[in-house]
């Protein structure tokens, strides 16, 4: 059997990109090991973060690395059994910090976030997907002035792609915007326009439903290869072969599998992230809180808040390691003081990040009916809209919006 197109992977890459090619007029098929949401999608911080086009490799960011590593529990760590594993990955990515390259990184993602804040706002009302959205702003924090001026290039930046932040330089006016604070926290930066969805397992669901309401199918199917034809590619399955013109590889942390069975050696890894969901009644949280210093965020979900975020470089295989999601809620109690931190359900996903904090969008070098669109890092809902419109037109063969090269798999 043939299949016009077929999407590997149904969280919020694969089933968002689903509708923009049905929308396009295709013959849509997803396939998905686990089913929709079922990872990644499921546990987000549930935040549309168009104002962070700083990529994670920054100048700098290797002198900080070392102290943060010799913390197990710090904002950034690497378990020790996995260090060897991912020392060409931190190579790449120490390569990637460097100013000289930081710049085209830095442009490349704003972009993308241009695209895809964009594309989403013509998602929505497609999908009739308001009632899931939280449009209330972001605040980000900090505990001193020293602190609030090394973040001050950043907002420069922010402000040369035209996002629009308010800063604010004193108690009173961060308790105005959201009380209950802890006063150690004297500076912040809010960016009104920042939106999170209710929920992300949810948000996508939402449009599986509206995908299937629209004849796209979406089946429960492990992929194990690809291998290219004379025309279009035999996808191998747990349960046979099926043939399709065109694939997309949106499978999240586990594409790269994917790319090496096509001869393509892509360095992806996993960054580990811990959440806990708290029930509603937790707290009275106003907005979507960045906790600067720290690595993590509050969020509103589904009435509740969700304490998540840090980074743990440790692959696909180790167990999780909860110690890290419980140091980040103790850290939300000193916060936020009257948070009730009873009765939450702790999470861990996997984020799947590229040494230059960029995705790879675009066709598989030995493939061309082979379109990747993976490596989103912390950024998938949130470049999901613009990351399917791009992939449609790669598919299509029209002119996209911007080009594509950044974000070419021959880039590594």
């Amino acid at each position: 059997m043939s299949e016009q197109v077929v999407i590997i992977g149904a969280g919020v890459i694969g089933i968002t990109t689903a509708l923009e090619l049905q929308r396009r007029g295709h013959s849509v098929l997803v396939l998905d090991r686990d089913g929709v949401a079922s990872q990644t999608s499921a546990g987000n911080a549930g935040a549309f973060a168009f104002p962070e086009v700083e990529p994670l490799a920054t100048p700098g960011i290797m002198r900080k690395a070392p102290k943060w590593l010799l913390d197990p529990l710090g904002p950034l760590s690497i378990p020790p059994s996995y260090a060897p594993k991912i020392a060409p990955w931190m190579y790449r990515f120490w390569r990637a910090s460097r100013p000289s390259r930081y710049a085209d990184l830095l442009d490349a993602q704003a972009r993308l976030m241009q695209v895809s804040s964009s594309a989403l706002e013509r998602l929505i009302p497609a999908v009739e997907g308001e009632t899931m959205m939280q449009r209330d702003g972001q605040m980000q924090l900090y505990e001193s002035e020293a602190e609030f001026r090394i973040s001050l290039p950043a907002w420069d930046q922010r402000r040369a792609h035209g996002i629009e932040f308010e800063l604010l330089e004193t108690r009173e006016a961060i308790a105005e915007k959201q009380p209950g604070l802890s006063p150690c926290f004297t500076h912040a930066g809010f960016t009104p326009n920042w939106m999170n969805t209710i929920d992300p397992k949810t948000w996508v669901q939402h449009l599986a439903k509206a995908f299937s309401d629209r004849q796209g199918r979406i089946e429960t199917r492990g992929v194990r290869a690809l291998t290219p034809l004379e025309h279009g590619t035999r996808i191998t399955l747990e349960d046979g072969t099926l043939d399709a013109a065109k694939v997309v590889v949106a499978a999240g942390a586990w594409s790269h599998h994917l790319a090496q069975t096509l001869g393509d050696h892509i360095p992806l890894e996993t960054e580990r992230g811990y959440n806990t969901t708290l029930p509603p009644g937790a707290f009275d949280l106003r907005m979507h809180l960045t906790f600067s210093g720290h690595g993590f965020v509050a969020s509103r979900i589904n009435g509740g808040v969700r304490i998540g975020g840090a980074v743990e470089l440790g692959g696909l295989s180790l167990p999780p390691n909860f110690k890290r999601a419980e140091t980040l809620l103790n850290k939300a109690a000193q916060f936020m003081p009257g948070l009730n931190t009873q009765g939450g359900t702790q999470w861990m996903g996997f984020r799947p990040s590229l040494p230059d904090s960029i995705p790879v969008i675009g066709p598989s070098p030995n493939a061309p009916d082979v379109i990747y669109s993976f490596g989103h890092g912390h950024l998938g809902l949130t470049q999901s809209a613009g990351t399917a419109e791009l992939v449609g037109a790669l598919l299509d063969g029209t002119q996209p919006p911007i080009s594509m090269n950044p974000y070419s798999a021959t880039r590594f």
